[in-house]
């Protein structure tokens, strides 16, 4: 597997660049700006724009998607982040987590509340953005904080696209808007994880590259859960361990294992690609972090 040429991403569709400002735009309405990062690749998953353009905020951040990433990797993320802001752990999916974050927004605003009430403003809602790359679970958040379906949820990135109020809780609406991707990647690390997750489609770069890249990482970090997965024997993996390109011939046991192979014989690179990466997405290799603070 050639790592030459590999990547040249400048994924930034029009639309994004609209968002950004309308973002700025709409910022002027908020008290607390929600950011959500995927607990798997936190600094990955995380708009450089926007520490930027919401600095004078308040601010809380969640890690998403925590039940699919390493239990104590994610405690040492929420103690590097929360000394920059409030840090909670949340899984839109199984709920984990929701319930604190209405909680938390109270807190952080109460002296504000206090000096509103001083001034004879009582009950003054107070208004919450959600902000965030495509795919970060942002619909299924809403979804679960407002109690009930309050828009499509798609699993294509970038799905979500009208800006529109949602009311989280007796004095609290939280504005929704579309996932924001910064013009550039910083460096091909930051891609790939984006690439692992799924947040950059998988037609935009090569699959079975994709997967490759990811095998590796779970090679060198992960691999007893590898063997279990693929039901790799001991004697199996030590014959391939040492060979030149030894994740590559893992990818090739991994595909006769599981049957991909086209006539002759040979596996099938791009249906053993769509098996690791559909594994990890959905955590059938376990609990993963693919960032570590």
């Amino acid at each position: 597997m050639s790592n030459e040429n590999k990547l040249n991403i400048n994924w930034y569709p029009g639309h994004m660049a609209k968002t950004k400002r309308q973002i700025i735009e709409d910022l002027k309405l908020i008290d607390v700006v929600i950011e959500l990062l995927d607990s798997r690749i936190p600094i990955s998953s995380r708009n450089p724009d926007i520490a930027e353009i919401t600095k004078n905020k308040k601010r809380i951040i969640l890690l998403n998607k925590c039940d699919l990433s390493d239990e104590k990797t994610n405690q040492k993320w929420v103690d590097k982040f929360s000394k920059e802001a409030p840090t909670l752990l949340t899984d839109a999916n199984s709920g984990r987590g929701i319930d604190k974050v209405t909680k938390k927004i109270d807190e952080i605003m109460e002296e504000e509340k206090q000096r509103q009430a001083a001034r004879g403003r009582v009950n003054k809602t107070i208004r919450v953005m959600i902000l965030g790359i495509p795919n970060v679970g942002k619909s299924s958040f809403i979804n679960r904080i407002a109690k009930k379906v309050a828009m499509e949820v798609g699993n294509r990135p970038g799905v979500t696209r009208q800006k529109q109020w949602i009311r989280i809780s007796k004095t609290q609406e939280l504005l929704d808007t579309p996932g924001v991707l910064w013009p550039k990647f910083e460096s091909d690390e930051i891609a790939l994880n984006l690439a692992f997750t799924g947040t950059i489609k998988d037609d935009i770069l090569e699959r079975v590259e994709v997967a490759f890249e990811l095998l590796k990482i779970l090679q060198k970090d992960y691999l007893e859960r590898v063997k279990e997965r693929y039901k790799i024997s001991d004697e199996e993996y030590d014959e391939l361990k040492n060979m030149p390109n030894s994740t590559y011939e893992l990818m090739q046991l991994i595909g006769r294992k599981r049957g991909a192979l086209v006539s002759g014989g040979n596996t099938d690179d791009e249906k053993t690609a769509r098996i690791i990466l559909e594994d990890f997405r959905s955590c059938k290799l376990g609990k993963i972090s693919l960032e570590k603070p």
